[in-house]
């Protein structure tokens, strides 16, 4: 039970908690306002046929408030179009329930005075706060309220029910149908946005990882773009020298030869660059992005050696992978990132978070795969997995024995 609900992303918990809600809906209209015509024939030892009817009537319009509010908050999340055929159905039905339940009293099949306004207001009710889900303009929403309370009123007065006690039956459908078209109109919004909370995320990292490709292009044409100009002129021009025999030709080609070495050299610089990660950099940014999250993160930085380049970089990177998987999988709430460097001693980065799942949402990525050839080329080691509690830890580790010889190096 824990799994399946923390497998779930944040946008579907919300949404599976709001569905919860409605079906709960259907549940209360049943155990509130059906069984009251039973209530009431069973006090009075009356004649069971017309409760029973009244009865199987309500459940009838709870089970279709529950079908058109389950089909709209579909289509309030995208999922399919909205359900317009079934919300008159729904509006119609309701109506014609109201008007049923008023002739049963005109003809006096309902004799308690409490039981025909009960099943008004129930029916009148839950009908105006699954109606309002179908809508997206809240003056729309507006619109239900104000059309059934008058309508109800003037339907109980043609019925025959007195005025005072006709506007009673008005009063009472307005401020219950207020009640719940707010609270379901609220609920909609509220799923709407967070899935679009959800949907922005998602495009912001898609943004970033553009970004990114659009960087690192511009700066492969920065690099490339002269040379490559100059490499096309002269070998042209040695083409032109070669037929006509001139012994410039040579030249211009190792002019071309020089080029093309120096080229190949800054385009590894500029890869080395672009596929470098600054440690320092790496663990404030997963600080900034996942306290932006709304997590709980705290970075432990206790260094007391001067860490080389390629050892900063190998970490840089698991900080940015492990941030990443923080972010895309479980539900985290709490996050701590610790890294240790002793004078004596291996580098240790331990990065640790609450929420995880017990099992993959999806197929296993690459990106560990990646740290672990990244580490292996500083003899260093990456261990990953759950430790209990839905906590997932990553620990990094290079050896002092490699750290030594990276420093004799520099």
């Amino acid at each position: 039970m824990t799994g399946w609900w923390k497998n779930r992303s944040s946008a579907g918990k919300v949404e599976l908690y709001t569905r919860g809600s409605f079906h709960l809906f259907v549940i209360l209209e049943v155990l509130s306002f059906a069984l009251t015509p039973l209530a009431a024939a069973a006090a009075e030892q009356t004649s069971i046929v017309v409760p029973a009817s009244l009865f199987v009537m309500m459940c009838a319009h709870a089970a279709l408030c529950g079908v058109l509010a389950s089909k709209a908050l579909h289509w309030v999340v995208g999922r399919r179009e909205r359900p317009t055929r079934l919300a008159v159905a729904t509006a119609l039905a309701t109506a014609a329930c109201v008007l049923a339940v008023l002739a049963l009293r005109a003809m006096d099949h309902i004799t308690q005075m409490t039981v025909a306004p009960t099943l008004v207001a129930g029916l009148t009710w839950f009908a105006s706060g699954s109606l309002v889900l179908c809508l997206r303009s809240v003056r729309q929403m507006w619109y239900i309220v104000a059309v059934a309370a008058p309508a109800t009123g003037l339907a109980a007065i043609g019925f025959g029910v007195p005025v005072a006690t006709a506007f009673g039956y008005a009063v009472g459908v307005l401020l219950g149908s207020l009640f719940f078209g707010a609270t379901c109109g609220f609920s909609a919004w509220l799923l709407t946005t967070v899935y679009e909370l959800d949907r922005s995320r998602e495009v912001q990292s898609r943004l970033a990882v553009a970004e990114e490709r659009l960087r690192f292009g511009r700066d492969l044409h920065d690099v490339m773009g002269r040379n490559l100009a100059v490499i096309a002129l002269k070998s042209e021009l040695a083409v032109q020298l070669a037929r006509r025999e001139r012994p410039e030709a040579v030249e211009q080609m190792i002019e071309v030869q020089r080029i093309a070495q120096e080229s190949q050299r800054e385009v590894r610089d500029v890869v080395r660059g672009y596929r470098q990660a600054d440690l320092a950099v790496e663990l404030e940014g997963a600080r900034g992005v996942l306290r932006a999250a709304g997590m709980d993160c705290r970075v432990d930085f206790r260094t007391d050696r001067e860490l080389n380049p390629d050892v900063q970089s190998a970490l840089g990177w698991v900080v940015r992978e492990a941030t990443t998987n923080v972010l895309r999988h479980g539900d985290a709430q709490r996050c701590r990132i610790r890294l240790t460097a002793p004078d004596a001693g291996p580098v240790t980065l331990v990065v640790e978070n609450d929420g995880a799942p017990e099992a993959p949402a999806g197929p296993p990525g690459s990106g560990l795969a990646g740290l672990r050839e990244r580490l292996a080329a500083l003899d260093g080691t990456l261990q990953a997995g759950l430790v209990g509690d839905g906590r997932f830890r990553l620990r990094a580790e290079i050896p002092d024995r490699r750290l030594q010889e990276l420093e004799v190096r520099a």
